[in-house]
């Protein structure tokens, strides 16, 4: 079972990730996006292997452009992690699971 959460809209961003009690990593990707696919499974395996430490959610950036667009986002994949509701660290492109795993041990 995943611990991913799936953000539909701008109400689920702020419920979920601004308003989070705890830090929150944020997967940009779209449907049509070969390194989001690539990079899927390894964000599944985060949210299993970090779910006590750090929230993960992931966000279509086609069904969400506003959202989107609000935090820069001009690329995908791109990862943000947040603190406290604001954006504390960003990865553009396809991780490898170790730069995955360092990316968010380097916020928890």
């Amino acid at each position: 079972m995943s611990n991913v959460v799936v953000i539909e809209n701008k109400d689920d961003f702020i419920k979920e990730v601004i308003n989070s009690g705890s830090p929150v990593l944020v997967d940009f990707w779209a449907e049509w996006c070969g390194p989001c696919k690539q990079l899927s499974p390894l964000v599944e395996e985060a949210s299993e292997e970090f779910k006590d430490k750090i929230k993960v959610c992931k966000m279509d950036v086609d069904v969400n452009r506003e959202t989107a667009a609000e935090y820069g986002i001009r690329s995908i994949p791109t990862l943000m992690i947040f603190e406290n509701g604001n954006p504390v660290a960003t990865e553009i492109g396809a991780l490898t699971k170790l730069q995955l795993d360092e990316f968010i041990r380097s916020k928890i």
